[in-house]
């Protein structure tokens, strides 16, 4: 599949575009007419930076309003696509995109529009240009694909075609099978962007809510499929309007665009094998189907299952006493350092954090690392890495494990490890008894010795990762694409600072959840430092990250971790008298939730009770049981949850 992508999606000058876009391993552009007029180059330099660069110029667009309108007003149509056609030639490009009119048509005729329509295309046979015509979702009179495909066909002119945009088409729930009855000789272009299903006017839609494939709602797959079956064998090019990506890295956006068109290709390869045509189901009926191929060839990525589940998570930080004590308190055994490298194992049952010392002396306590159980690191590895997913290497010395790992987009980095039946991990030889020396000789050695003796065992439930601003749909994209994992329905939750966004990801059996936040963006306090730079004050970080594990008795394990001096958040009154309302718990249960702080949800298929500790940098940790089939994650709670965050963070701040 030939690939390419429209210089609007991206941020910076088209010099900067083009340069990303190479980068980024796209077959060709296309040029965007402000993209072009802004430029400081000629069209004669871009045509050469783009052969130097190994893009294709495809597409110049959009010219605007041409049919539909009075005869003086085409007069002044054609002149002005006379003269970009003659600007395309200086560029070496041969195709146009025009859209259909939504300003200045005022005669609505399809035998009018055919007739202005043929003028432009033998205009632009006599310049070597091919025009695309495509309908826009909000065109005065001609909105709909099948109707600007009937017009191409009423013209029968060899350099007048179709642009199949998917936006214009999804956007209006039109049916896309249509498609595999056009002649592909007809069909000139093809571009394609996702979308989050939204109730508002398609024009504002458009303007600033696309996503790249895999990032939205729509069946983009499906679409391609047609697209495929019609016989065409063009460009796919990406046209995505996003206010977020425009503001982005313009080369890490680029690498994103990409990612979804190779995610693209491979769905759509399976899409084709799931819905076979009558005359392929016929043959495979039949027992003589072959392997069909299309004009356009499809690639596939190597094929792995969903990861099994987490093997571990890693929290770097510089000064590490804090997250022991934590973690002994909680019921983690300590066990031990690693035996060339500068990090500390803490287990409970199959739950496993590793803690990294090697974060610089200035850096705020974070979630580093995940590690997962899949059946082949090394295939899901290749599988990332095609899908330009930055590999992470881990140093390892004889008889050490040797992690596959790459970056997430919000850099944290990802293990693949290799699973087994009974949840152990083979790479916990590596780390010993400690000799009395490190980090594990202190209060959090101390608690963990409790832990060892009565702590209850337990797995991780989920993680909670921020995400930043600019690329939360990224990450959305990246964990479907390299991990299979499956976006759920997005929630919003309400924090003293605003609205947080959180999408979860998970497995099919739930054995991995993976929640991104998307939290708002904090006002920093105090100015910046004497440098200049970062901004002073406690606010350095917007969002707060934590790691939760299940154990099958929380009360339990809460008494327990009390008795080992765990400061729990403090949950406010006035939950537990909600809590009561909605609920009409038993009042020995209602007061066991009181006294131990821990905050309850119940829906039809179960119950889930947890409990958060203190933050330790921007990391916490919760404790969950899930009795039944719930599978929630207490939303009802995390407002108070935000609340008494935020209290505490204050609190130690008029405090300091």
């Amino acid at each position: 599949m030939r690939t390419g992508i429209a210089t609007v999606c991206l941020s910076g000058t088209l010099k900067e575009k083009m340069h990303a876009c190479a980068v980024a391993g796209f077959d060709g552009i296309e040029i965007f007419e402000q993209d072009l007029v802004t430029s400081s180059l000629s069209p004669e330099e871009i045509r050469s930076m783009a052969a130097d660069l190994g893009l294709g110029l495809d597409l110049y667009q959009p010219f605007r309003d041409f049919d539909s309108v009075p005869e003086e007003l085409l007069a002044a149509n054609l002149r002005r696509a006379e003269a970009k056609f003659r600007l395309m030639s200086r560029l070496g490009m041969d195709t146009i995109l025009v859209c259909s009119n939504v300003a200045t048509a005022s005669i609505d005729d399809d035998e009018l529009r055919a007739g202005q329509l043929s003028r432009l295309a033998s205009l632009a046979g006599e310049h070597g240009v091919k025009v695309a015509y495509e309908a826009l979702a909000w065109g005065k009179y001609v909105n709909d694909y099948e109707h600007a495909h009937r017009l191409v066909e009423l013209v029968d002119h060899p350099n007048l075609g179709t642009c199949l945009d998917s936006f214009h088409i999804l956007s209006r729930d039109w049916d896309t099978a249509p498609i595999e009855r056009f002649n592909p000789e007809k069909i000139f272009f093809v571009q394609v962007a996702d979308a989050p299903k939204l109730s508002m006017d398609v024009l504002s839609w458009s303007r600033h809510y696309r996503v790249f494939p895999g990032e939205g709602q729509f069946e983009l797959a499906k679409f391609m499929g047609h697209v495929v079956r019609a016989g065409y064998s063009g460009p796919v090019s990406l046209e995505v309007f996003n206010d977020v990506f425009r503001q982005s890295d313009v080369e890490r956006t680029a690498v994103d665009a990409m990612r979804s068109l190779i995610w693209l290709e491979e769905q759509s390869a399976q899409w084709l094998e799931a819905h076979p045509s009558a005359p392929e189901a016929a043959e495979t009926a039949a027992g003589t189907a072959g392997r069909r191929r299309h004009p356009m060839e499809l690639a596939t990525l190597p094929q792995v299952a969903e990861p099994a589940g987490f093997n571990f998570a890693e929290v770097r930080a510089a000064d590490t006493a804090a997250l022991e004590t934590l973690l002994g308190q909680l019921g983690f055994a300590f066990n031990g350092r690693h035996r060339t490298k500068n990090v500390q194992l803490w287990t409970m049952g199959h739950a496993r954090v590793i803690i990294n010392e090697e974060a610089p002396a200035a850096a705020e306590t974070a979630i580093a690392a995940v590690g997962f159980d899949v059946d082949s690191p090394v295939i899901a590895a290749a599988r990332a890495q095609q899908l330009k997913a930055p590999a992470v290497p881990r140093k390892s010395q004889a008889n050490e494990e040797i992690f596959q790992g790459f970056a997430a987009p919000d850099s944290t980095e990802i293990f693949l490890c290799q699973g087994s039946p009974d949840g152990t991990a083979a790479w916990v030889n590596e780390f010993g008894t400690p000799a009395g020396t490190g980090n594990g000789t202190g209060d959090g050695a101390a608690g963990a010795a409790a832990g060892r003796a009565a702590g209850p065992q337990a797995v991780i439930d989920h993680v909670n990762l921020a995400q930043p601003w600019q690329h939360f749909d990224e990450a959305v994209l990246f964990y479907t694409s390299a991990l299979a994992l499956e976006p759920q329905p997005y929630a919003e939750v309400a924090s003293p600072t605003g609205l947080v966004r959180s999408q979860v990801m998970t497995t099919r059996d739930r054995g991995v959840r993976l929640v991104l936040n998307l939290a708002p963006l904090h006002q920093q306090e105090g100015g910046q430092d004497a440098a200049g730079g970062a901004p002073t004050g406690i606010q350095r970080r917007t969002y707060q990250e934590h790691i939760a594990f299940a154990v099958d008795d929380l009360v339990a394990a809460a008494r327990a971790a009390r008795g080992r001096g765990l400061d729990f958040l403090r949950i406010p009154a006035n939950y537990y008298e909600d809590l009561d309302a909605r609920f009409d718990l038993d009042p020995g249960f209602l007061a066991t939730l009181r006294e131990l702080n821990l905050l309850y949800d119940r829906d039809a298929d179960g119950e889930f009770l947890h409990f958060y500790t203190a933050t330790v940098g921007s990391v916490f940790f919760e404790m969950v049981e899930r009795r039944g089939s719930y599978d929630g994650y207490g939303a009802p709670n995390a407002p108070v949850r935000h609340a008494v965050q935020y209290d505490h963070l204050h609190q130690l701040k008029l405090t300091a």
